[in-house]
């Protein structure tokens, strides 16, 4: 399944991954075997709206399948490929990252089917796994599009700081064509997206089709700030300057982008909502808990009132703690998986 080629490169991918700037990645072309990577096309799932509900729950222009084994035989032999010991050990000879651990829940991975005008702001991954709290290492992309072109938009973009004006970030463009794999560390400042895709009229039947896959380690080295996923809305387009007369375009895309600033600020009030609400439960509890005497009694009920406050709803709370794996502060996310990881510590006694 792997293409030969590749397997005889690995130094010299190993190379390219560890001078590339604005951070590590590798761009492998003929990553698979041609009649293979043929074969991932053929049996791409076709866009459902089922799989294509975003975080604020409407049906948006994005699909994603996670349950790779089940799409058909190319995914479940890709499936097993990316999970040998084989196939992991290539990837760490390229990265230097070793003890990598493949995730069979593809928690934000699978297929990803991007439809015209779909984009990707500006970016940083979630970097613990919401269900093992693994630590996110890596990201490994191939692209599955027979025709592209720059012209389209779609490319993966790498950005040294998207905050930055544009004539300061350094970015870097990946075209997303048949066959070609992009492998990039992930941590603080791995920044990445990809700009709106504008098809022609002509190939308006095409999406942006490709696969994901995210390696983990069980501890890191270089300790990173946990965070969720961040984004950064992109910056004006540069014809917005004093004196512009807005036309129809200019207008639709400045009220996109107050929807998408709109719909961000949603999520993060909705977010600040529910966890204040949280931490103030927990925090009368324990005031309640502090206000019980040392009487045998008293012990018992304090020690049965403990039992019930560490025990409240985790079901929910991890639930909701996954479902803020796409909010954009860490700062607010932090206090909450705190408490995850204390409960799985507390599990695992």
């Amino acid at each position: 399944m792997l293409n030969q080629k590749t397997i005889d490169a690995l130094d010299e991918y190993k190379k390219q991954f560890h001078q590339a700037k604005p951070f590590r990645y590798v761009v492998v072309d003929d990553f698979f075997t041609p009649e293979f990577c043929a074969q991932l096309l053929k049996q791409f799932p076709d866009f459902n709206d089922q799989d294509a509900i975003d975080e604020n729950q409407t049906v948006g222009r994005k699909a994603v399948v996670q349950q790779v084994p089940e799409i058909g035989r190319a995914y479940r032999d890709l499936d097993r490929l990316v999970q040998s010991q084989a196939f992991i050990n290539q990837v760490e000879h390229i990265t230097g990252i070793e003890g990598l651990l493949y995730d069979p829940h593809y928690i934000g991975g699978g297929t990803h089917n991007n439809l015209n005008g779909q984009e990707l702001d500006p970016h940083v991954d979630f970097t613990h796994h919401p269900i093992t709290s693994h630590h996110r290492r890596l990201n490994l992309i191939v692209y599955l599009n027979r025709q592209w072109s720059a012209e389209w938009g779609g490319q993966i973009q790498f950005h040294k700081n998207p905050r930055l004006s544009p004539d300061e970030d350094e970015i870097i463009s990946v075209l997303p064509l048949f066959n070609r794999a992009v492998l990039f560390e992930t941590h603080n400042h791995s920044w990445h997206g990809f700009p709106p895709i504008s098809l022609p009229e002509e190939h308006k039947n095409l999406s942006r089709k490709s696969f994901a896959l995210y390696y983990y380690t069980h501890q890191r080295a270089q300790p990173v700030d946990p965070h969720s996923t961040i984004y950064v809305e992109r910056p004006l387009s540069e014809r917005f300057q004093t004196g512009l007369k807005l036309n129809a375009n200019d207008v639709t895309e400045l009220q996109q982008m107050i929807g998408r600033r709109d719909q961000h600020l949603k999520r993060l009030y909705t977010t600040i909502t529910a966890q204040t609400k949280e931490l103030s439960r927990i925090k009368a509890e324990v005031m309640r808990l502090k206000a019980a005497t040392g009487t045998p009694d008293k012990q018992a009920r304090l020690l049965q009132r403990q039992m019930e406050l560490l025990s409240f709803d985790e079901s929910r709370m991890f639930q909701r703690i996954q479902e803020l794996e796409n909010s954009t502060s860490w700062r607010i996310t932090a206090p909450l998986r705190q408490i995850k990881r204390w409960f799985r510590r507390r599990g695992s006694h």
